[in-house]
């Protein structure tokens, strides 16, 4: 067993509501093995009362400084580390233009074994522990990236990229012998499954790009192994942007909505996780609460690419899941100081009711254990908990430094409450404020 000694950032049970987020000045967090030797929290609380508790384990101290739960992404490309910041009048034109031709790289396994350690480790120097993230249509990519971070004892969702029509001839999924593209995609997402999924930290995530670029019997074929594989996680986009909309509904007209598309293939339900999700009426809404998806929030992404601004009263009105997600590449930076600021200017424009101010709180949960919620790992279900430093998490932490920068040290010198501080972080921080990052290992 190990203890930490620091100020603590943490969030109060799911159970007893919404981005609360608990704060300990001079606090301990206790770490050691659980039943399945996996390192996961113990006890936090005071330095004063934990400490009597546990006074035979080694405590490193932190002066200064504060430990938070490691963030999670819920939506990022890592064959796109290479896009970010490439330039275009829209969404379709940067994949066209940008995307397409830097995903055709990753069928060849050194390229892909290359951007994945690369990428692992962007990851993990901005503080994110927990991605859901795409790889391409190539198995070579999501085989590269499994292992990295396997070897890095990270938690890390992925799966192969399903497009077999409407993409470059290089881009979509290729035939074997006898079986069509769409037959060999299946074939190789039912393989990945098998070989991945629920191996150490590591989860499958059946992964259409997007409906207007798969077949009717592609997400057909997806939504089967969804059902066969009811423990893996689904991840696609929807109302990204408006030419997309009306790209799809042209292709799917038998389908209430773009988002509709999805369920009458089979392809929504808990562990469903949509990108975007801009353009949205109620019924949309709807569906997401009555099947358990949830929305990755992706603001630098779409403030980049002027697709439009997410709506949160529509979704809190309603009532579905959401968290928030970097989106690299179309989004511009990995680190999710810069997502929740971003988020916080989507907060302020473009809403049912305008002017709404997401607190830094919730911002800061959004980011963590509401995106664990939307992935079906807060806990609740009886499964691992991830993106909270409760007991009985998994020991993901980051160690943060508020007088990284000289501003940063002048401002957060002048909090003098929680809100007032965390703000200072949101907006005033990067890459530097991460000190260091721990990720639970198993014993």
């Amino acid at each position: 067993m190990n203890a930490y000694r620091a100020s603590l950032l943490w969030f109060a049970p799911r159970s007893e509501g919404v981005a609360r987020a608990l704060y300990e000045q001079d606090g301990l967090l206790v770490v050691g093995p659980d039943a399945q030797g996996r390192q996961v929290v113990q006890a936090i609380g005071a330095y004063s009362t934990v400490s009597r508790q546990y006074p035979q384990v080694p405590v490193q101290h932190f002066p200064g400084r504060i430990i938070a739960p490691g963030f999670i992404d819920l939506h990022i490309h890592y064959p796109q580390i290479d896009v970010i910041g490439s330039p275009a009048s829209g969404l379709l034109p940067w994949l066209e233009n940008y995307t397409f031709p830097a995903e055709n790289r990753f069928s060849a396994p050194d390229h892909s074994a290359q951007a994945a350690t690369f990428f692992i480790a962007e990851l993990l120097r901005n503080g994110v522990t927990t991605a859901l993230t795409f790889a391409t249509s190539h198995p070579e990519s999501v085989n590269a990236l499994f292992a990295q971070a396997q070897a890095r004892h990270m938690r890390l969702i992925t799966g192969l990229v399903l497009m077999d029509r409407h993409a470059p001839d290089y881009l979509v999924n290729q035939g074997q012998g006898s079986l069509s593209g769409t037959e060999q995609s299946l074939r190789d997402t039912e393989s990945l499954i098998q070989r991945w999924h629920g191996v150490d930290r590591l989860g499958y995530a059946i992964t259409p790009r997007f409906a207007p670029t798969s077949t009717d019997a592609q997400l057909r074929g997806a939504g089967e192994l969804a059902k066969q594989y009811g423990d893996v996680w689904i991840q696609s986009h929807v109302a990204e942007n408006k030419d997309e909309i009306t790209w799809a509904r042209e292709l799917f007209p038998a389908s209430r909505s773009y988002l509709a598309t999805y369920d009458d293939f089979g392809l929504m339900r808990e562990r469903a996780i949509y990108a975007h999700c801009i353009h949205f009426d109620d019924d949309d809404r709807a569906l997401m609460r009555d099947t358990g998806a949830a929305a990755a929030i992706s603001p630098t992404s779409n403030l980049f690419l002027g697709s439009g601004f997410f709506d949160y009263e529509g979704a809190d009105r309603v009532g579905y899941q959401y968290g928030l997600a970097s989106d690299v590449g179309g989004g511009t930076s990995f680190s999710p100081f810069h997502t929740m600021l971003a988020a916080y200017y989507v907060g302020r424009e473009g809403q049912t009711k305008p002017g709404l101010s997401l607190t830094p709180q919730h911002l800061w949960w959004q980011h963590t254990a509401g995106a664990a919620g939307a992935l079906g790992l807060d806990g609740s279900n009886g499964g691992p908990a991830v993106g909270n430093l409760l007991p009985g998490c998994e020991a993901d932490f980051v160690v943060l430094n508020p007088q990284a920068t000289p501003l940063l040290a002048r401002k957060t010198a002048l909090a003098s409450k929680l809100d007032e501080l965390l703000f200072s972080l949101i907006v005033l921080g990067d890459d530097r404020l991460v000190e260091q990052t721990v990720i639970s290992q198993a014993i």
